[in-house]
């Protein structure tokens, strides 16, 4: 049974809850003390531990708590099979759990969490997001049309070939320096960016990076087709500088990306946009959508065939469910839209546009 140190101690962590939980809930607050105060500090010095490391340490940590799952899985069968669990051991296993789970949510909360209640994006560039209409729609899906086949005829024509992981960090985290010359918030400092050592597990699961606020580290699978890459580091740089809802990463990794004149960047990054803003357009007008893809250049429908074939590959019964409970996950951090966050970036580009009149 929990002795009374442990009833104590998990007590601390239940406060400790309860502090975060009540802190969280005003957006104000969170803003002025966490998000532009304490995570500024700490997310510098989590990078300022790791980003010299030439691999990732948050994949290692991942992998030894799977290694770790399993094996504290086969041990607890194989005591239910010899029938040697008792309800003292029982009960002190449990408590042993809750306690580990207790300090999980307070690490996840305070090394970054609170993120997810910041007044963001939104609030610091003065966006009205308003209920946009299908005319918004089809107007940002011709500027995006338009802007990918620009960058994609420039890549050709200057003869670009794909970035190495080294230069894509060195250059995503130059593309940061820039957009920081325009929006001084958007602050990037000390980069640890990595190559994840599961890109291969990710392809089946459905990941092309990560952003572990343990460690401070972005993981990038660089095993999906290079296309998608830039726009994918400047979304988990994103993550690292306190933008936790997936679709203010989005459109913050768009900013920094358009500030970087790069045309692999800027392909990337409106190639991945257009995908959204026309799979929002086909559910309120199919005939636009659909003729807003078929004006794709040839090659850039090289490249969506390239991609489409690479999932095609990779399709597994699993995925689905890791889909799921990831949007349990999301759900469950002011995202109610769950997976779908990534779609309403939309939103702010449409926002945006009509604020700025340029994308």
């Amino acid at each position: 049974m929990i002795n009374k140190k442990k009833w104590v101690f998990v007590g601390v962590l239940l406060l400790l809850v309860l502090f975060i939980h009540l802190f969280s809930a005003a957006p104000y607050v969170t803003e002025q003390y966490y998000v532009t105060g304490l995570y500024p500090f700490i997310s510098s010095f989590l990078r300022w531990i790791t980003g010299w490391l030439p691999f990732s340490l948050g994949d290692l940590l991942y992998g030894a708590i799977v290694i770790w799952l399993l094996w504290k899985t086969v041990r607890g069968c194989k005591v239910l099979f010899k029938k040697q669990l008792t309800w003292p051991s029982f009960f002190n296993k449990l408590s042993a759990w809750f306690i580990s789970m207790l300090l999980i949510y307070i690490a996840f909360n305070l090394l970054w969490g609170i993120n997810y209640n910041r007044q963001g994006i939104a609030k610091e560039l003065g966006l009205t997001m308003e209920k946009y209409s299908p005319t918004d729609l089809k107007t940002l899906n011709s500027i995006l049309l338009q802007k990918i086949n620009e960058n994609k005829v420039a890549i050709v024509r200057n003869g670009l070939v794909p970035l190495t992981s080294n230069e894509l960090f060195k250059r995503s985290a130059a593309a940061y320096a820039e957009v920081n010359k325009k929006y001084a918030f958007l602050q990037y400092h000390t980069a640890s960016v990595k190559t994840s050592l599961w890109g291969w597990l990710g392809n089946y699961i459905g990941f092309t990076g990560y952003y572990n606020p343990f460690t401070g580290e972005a993981q990038i699978n660089t095993t999906v087709p290079k296309f998608l890459q830039p726009y994918t580091t400047c979304h988990e740089i994103a993550h690292q500088i306190g933008y936790a809802k997936e679709n203010e990463a989005n459109f913050v990794g768009y900013l920094a990306a358009a500030s970087s004149k790069d045309s692999l960047f800027l392909y990337s990054t409106y190639l991945d946009l257009f995908l959204y803003a026309d799979r929002n357009l086909y559910a309120v007008d199919s005939s636009a959508a659909k003729s807003f893809a078929h004006q794709l250049l040839p090659s850039v429908k090289a490249d969506l065939k390239e991609l489409s074939d690479f999932n095609r590959r990779h399709q597994n019964p699993v995925e689905p469910v890791i889909r799921w409970m990831y949007g349990k996950y999301l759900q469950s951090n002011q995202q109610p839209s769950g997976v779908l966050s990534y779609d309403e970036v939309t939103g702010f580009l449409i926002a945006y546009y009509k604020k700025y009149g340029e994308l």
